[in-house]
């Protein structure tokens, strides 16, 4: 199991140029990749995507690249300079004003550079840089991706717990709430109809077996064994390699159909206690699983 949040970066001087790959991950849907570099590093998307699919699966990933001399500091581009003096002096005579100052040509667009210094790397050792900065990223992702992985094993762990003490709260409430219901029909019989059930016209018999159809339309027997077989295979999603992530975003929204249906079934007030905290649980796993790749 890997995380989506991870950060790699390589960086290599050649030929005079100091050159920085930097990639940073986070949750998405989808494998989402975002290439940030000077102009001359346009041609090289397609090939830098490639290998973003092929290390990671899911995921934004953002890939920054840069390069700068060793030398450093701002570059003056003299004929840019000599140009926009003239054409602002110029401008400054039509218009009956004062020719323009250094400071007022140095802030001209063009004039000093210190974004880009010296000529672009070549291809190939960009390309490496890339290999090394992914391979960063995906030991990283690895590494959280481990310590989210147990904190999901223990929310699963308390969420098998529940599901284990529902089983036997249900296993005892069908037996009682049976006599419960036909003791509150009988009740309800004697206050409305003198005699009760027996003028109804309702046997004992008859009485026992319309309340048994209805306990059964509340048992959640079938429910509680899909829960059951949802936690397993989500504990089993958890031990696997690779990408998970959507499997186990599609497990726990089976998890908690269930639940809902369970909470909506049972008249047991001890079980609607037990869907409370489970959906508590559910909540919080709902929640990591969102960075799991």
């Amino acid at each position: 199991m890997r995380s989506m949040t991870g950060y790699g970066r390589a960086a290599a001087t050649v030929k005079g140029a100091h050159v920085v790959v930097e990639i940073r991950t986070v949750n998405h849907r989808f494998l989402e990749h975002k290439l940030r570099s000077h102009g001359a590093a346009a041609s090289l998307e397609e090939a830098i995507s490639a290998r973003l699919r092929a290390g990671i699966e899911r995921g934004s990933v953002v890939v920054s690249l840069s390069w700068r001399s060793d030398t450093g500091g701002p570059r003056l581009d003299r004929a840019r300079a000599h140009q926009v003096f003239r054409e602002l002096s110029e401008l400054a005579s039509e218009l009956g004003l004062p020719p323009p100052g250094l400071a007022e040509v140095l802030s001209q667009q063009g004039v000093v550079s210190t974004e880009l210094a010296g000529e672009p790397p070549e291809d190939a050792i960009t390309l490496a840089l890339v290999d090394q900065a992914i391979s960063e990223v995906v030991a990283m992702r690895a590494a959280e991706g481990a310590a989210l992985g147990r904190d999901l094993g223990e929310r699963v762990a308390a969420l098998a717990a529940i599901a284990a003490e529902l089983t036997e709260l249900a296993a005892q409430a069908g037996p009682a709430a049976a006599e419960r219901l036909q003791e509150r029909v009988r009740r309800v019989l004697a206050q409305v109809l003198p005699g009760g059930s027996e003028v109804s016209g309702l046997e004992p018999g008859r009485l026992a077996q319309e309340v048994a159809l209805i306990v059964d339309r509340g048992d959640i027997t079938e429910e509680l064994v899909r829960l059951q077989s949802h936690l397993a295979q989500a504990r089993d999603l958890l031990r696997s390699e690779g990408s998970v992530g959507r499997r186990l975003e599609f497990l726990l929204q089976e998890i908690g159909r269930e639940l809902n249906t369970v909470g909506a079934k049972s008249w047991s007030a001890a079980i609607s206690r037990h869907i409370v905290d489970a959906k508590s649980e559910l909540e919080k796993l709902r929640e990591q699983a969102q960075n799991v790749e």
